[in-house]
């Protein structure tokens, strides 16, 4: 008896188990809302869905992509196994079933109809209507292009070139100086290319907090104010180019090389002398793509950022094969020093800026 009265005494909690254990119901029926934590147009979306109530009346799950690796995953797998194209993928996305709305004009557009369709219900007699609250526009691509011009404008990249090209060149060889440029360009495309994968692996591992990335944003005006003060007061006090101590191992290290196969070697190791004065604004733009930018986007903009980061040494590269000389381009670029500086600093400064006013 007491036997029974013991498994009578667990059958309610088994049986609440098991109801915990059943699948929800409504599981079949969610909507997901796909959205990025600082994301201007998202901010939209949650407006809307507040202010008319929406999480209250359907049954919307919430999914953070940009600081939550799994719903990035999920986010992801979710896209291609509903066949949308990588270039459409963005947030905030909105899906049901089979249904995808990405945007937030055409979610607070359609979002009631649509969900009312999906989960079987008849629209009402009037669709809630609000004004989308006014959007800061994403400016990651303009920030994008603007550090990689800084870069690609720095005074040590051309310095480094031009040297190897005299170098080259002085053997008479003007197809050997054309490869050894190519390979060089390259070379330095892809360590940069590479370091900054990793660097941003690493940032996006522990969730770019939102006080870092008010970090970077000073650390753009910091390079900045280091930037104009090498246009007005060049020379004086830290320089934002090559350190003056390391330049003769540099210049020895350049001008041992003879072939293109040794430019291209010799190019991963002159990245990490450019480093000290390159790596300001890819650290920026690196800090804004891992709280901003998903994987995929992310990497199309290295790749954009890394193309515009060498096409001055191209320039070059080409210049010279076709007969301009080496001397004559280092001359020009000593006499725009202060210039290239300068364009550097203000492109820096706004770049803090954009930063710190959140219109990324």
């Amino acid at each position: 008896m007491k036997k029974w009265l013991f498994f009578l005494g667990l059958f309610p909690f088994f049986i609440l188990q098991q109801a915990l254990a059943a699948p929800s119901s409504t599981s079949s029926s969610q909507i997901l809302f796909f959205y990025g934590q600082g994301c201007p147009h998202c901010a939209a979306v949650e407006t809307y869905f507040e202010q008319n109530n929406l999480y209250g009346k359907y049954p919307i799950v919430r999914k953070e992509v940009y600081f939550n690796s799994e719903n990035a995953q999920l986010f992801t797998k979710t896209m291609q196994e509903l066949g949308v194209p990588a270039d459409s993928v963005g947030v905030p996305t909105i899906v049901m079933g089979d249904k995808v709305i990405t945007g937030d004009t055409p979610i607070i557009k359609n979002f009631v109809t649509d969900a009312n369709a999906y989960l079987g219900r008849a629209s009402p007699s009037s669709t809630p209507a609000i004004t989308p609250a006014p959007t800061k526009p994403d400016l990651t691509l303009a920030a994008v292009i603007g550090a990689s011009l800084v870069d690609a404008i720095n005074p040590c990249a051309f310095a480094v070139l031009i040297i190897l090209m005299t170098t080259i060149i002085a053997s008479g060889d003007a197809k050997k100086a054309l490869f050894a440029g190519l390979a060089f360009s390259t070379s330095i495309f892809i360590s940069y290319f590479l370091m900054g994968i990793g660097i941003y692996k690493v940032l996006t591992f522990g969730s770019l907090s939102l006080i870092f990335f008010r970090i970077v944003g000073i650390l753009a005006i910091i390079l900045g104010l280091f930037n104009l003060k090498d246009y007005f007061w060049y020379g004086k006090g830290f320089l934002m180019e090559v350190p003056l101590s390391w330049r003769p191992s540099l210049k020895g290290l350049i001008k041992s090389v003879t072939n293109p196969l040794g430019a291209f070697f010799v190019g991963f190791l002159v990245s990490l002398f450019l480093l000290p004065c390159t790596s300001g604004p890819y650290i920026v733009i690196l800090g804004m793509m891992a709280r901003k930018s998903l994987q995929t986007q992310a990497i199309m903009y290295l790749l954009l950022y890394n193309l515009i980061f060498v096409s001055p040494m191209l320039v070059i590269t080409l210049a010279v094969y076709k007969g301009f000389s080496p001397e004559k381009a280092e001359e020009m670029r000593l006499k725009r020093l202060r210039l290239l500086h300068l364009i550097a600093g203000v492109i820096m400064l706004a770049m803090g800026a954009v930063i710190l006013l959140g219109w990324v």
